[in-house]
């Protein structure tokens, strides 16, 4: 029997939680975002998302032989990896949808 460690736990339900919320409307260019969502985006999103790119990352590699068996490592680092790294890194603060560069 397996023991499941408190904090993978959470990891795995945070995880989840941000992969399965919604996809966020597009933003028209003049709307801009208000003082209070930037600041919830800096004190709570972005530390909760780079979380969720670590847990990814970590996730990824464990999963990495059987993802390479099947034939999907692209569409496993795109969804572990690179989706939580851009809405973290390339997002604008307090905008709800991150722009890919070839979307720019």
């Amino acid at each position: 029997m397996t023991r499941v460690n408190g904090g993978s736990l959470g990891l795995a339900l945070l995880l989840a939680l941000l992969m399965s919320a919604p996809p966020a409307l597009a933003m028209d260019d003049e709307a801009r975002p208000s003082g209070g969502a930037m600041a919830v985006d800096a004190l709570f999103a972005r530390p909760l998302l780079a979380v969720a790119t670590v847990g990814g990352t970590a996730v990824f590699l464990v999963s990495l032989p059987f993802s390479a068996l099947g034939g999907n490592v692209g569409e496993a680092a795109e969804t572990l990896i690179k989706t939580p790294a851009e809405a973290t890194f390339r997002r604008c603060l307090g905008c709800e949808v991150s722009r890919r560069a070839d979307e720019m």
